[in-house]
């Protein structure tokens, strides 16, 4: 039996069962079978030429990857925001492989990749889909492109598929501390009540992955499939924003009902509505920092500034100068946010903030 029929298997005994809290124990061993496979699934090399047109290079300060089904405005979207001429039509699968665009943004250079339109059962590889998901997994944040006119189906059928290859969106990793030792056996600590998480099911789950021996500490109140992403550990967390297109063609009431929902932005990209508020989305999502450098006794240079990701250090921004500098580094003066006092003297590790400036002083 292959590992989709071991998949399906499993997943129609999880159907049929009931929830409640007597099977509670039994469905949550039935996940964790189900991440084992899907794991191995992603994992598995089949020996064939690798997927044509998916292998794109890394370029720029971020990636942002275009995702959605057939013929929702992704490709527009693209040739909207960047200069890259991407194949725009009415006919679905336009978009056969990954195109890259080049948007500059507050100083940021970000790449836009458009990947193509994604069917149900992409996961499994129906329609080059599990080409399509894994790339998703390079991004540092996912658009995902929807249609306003079509059902609203659309948006939790897309979040299956990323969370079948291990995309965890809007998410933050739980506060689980699990390391693999070579001895002493299994050790089970919680520092506050468990809802659903017991030490049975921690003992019985890591065996089933055969780890006998490990240090588990809880730190907070999870979940049976929160417990499941840590000991697979080839989880990614990435922020996901939804953009609902063609809303020109619905009702203003449809409209407002649409954008009140969470990390959801209402657009039309063809008629040009609201797409500055996307741009601004999409910066606020992807966390940056603005830092700008001044040399001794001079003004700040504010034309361009360095871009980094937030929780960046001074160490961060001497590598995006030059990584030579570190080898010199005495210390930092930084005005800004960060700074208890302007200007204050920092070591390397110093947390910076946006629009701080920063002076580096040379040994």
């Amino acid at each position: 039996m292959g590992i989709l029929e071991k998949i399906a298997e499993i997943e129609h005994e999880m159907s049929r069962t009931q929830k409640n809290k007597a099977t509670e124990y039994h469905l949550g061993l039935l996940k964790g079978k189900l991440a084992k496979l899907r794991a191995e699934l992603i994992e598995v090399k089949t020996g064939g030429p690798k997927g044509e047109g998916f292998d794109v290079k890394r370029s720029g300060d971020a990636r942002v990857a275009l995702i959605g089904f057939p013929s929702v405005g992704k490709s527009t979207l693209l040739s909207t925001i960047t200069d890259t001429e991407a194949a725009v039509s009415n006919i679905d699968f336009t978009t056969l492989q990954a195109t890259p665009g080049r948007w500059e943004y507050n100083g940021a250079v970000i790449q836009l990749l458009d990947l193509p339109g994604i069917i149900e059962g992409a996961a499994q590889g129906i329609g080059r889909g599990k080409q399509v998901v894994s790339t998703a997994r390079t991004a540092d944040v996912i658009l995902m492109m929807l249609d306003a006119t079509k059902s609203h189906l659309q948006r939790p059928l897309l979040e299956k598929e990323l969370e079948a290859v291990g995309i965890r969106l809007n998410k933050r990793r739980p506060n689980i501390y699990l390391k693999i030792k070579t001895g002493g056996g299994i050790s089970y600590n919680a520092t506050c009540k468990q809802s659903q998480l017991t030490e049975k099911f921690v003992y019985t789950l890591l065996h089933q992955y055969r780890i006998f021996n490990a240090e588990i500490l809880v730190r907070e109140d999870v979940t049976i499939d929160d417990f499941i992403d840590v000991v697979v550990g080839n989880r990614i967390y990435l922020p996901c924003l939804y953009v609902y297109n063609k809303i020109d063609a619905i009702t203003i009431e449809e409209v407002d009902k649409i954008a009140r929902e969470d990390h959801t932005i209402v657009v039309s990209i063809e008629q040009d509505l609201n797409m500055e508020m996307l741009k601004e989305k999409v910066w606020e999502y992807l966390s940056f920092l603005r830092v700008y450098t001044k040399r001794h006794s001079e003004y700040p240079d504010f034309s361009e500034g360095l871009i980094l990701r937030q929780g960046a250090t001074v160490e961060d921004a001497c590598r995006a100068i030059h990584k030579s500098i570190l080898e010199n580094f005495k210390y930092a003066l930084v005005w800004g946010r960060s700074a208890k006092h302007n200007p204050q003297r920092v070591g390397i590790t110093h947390e910076l903030s946006d629009d701080d400036v920063i002076e580096i002083v040379h040994k």
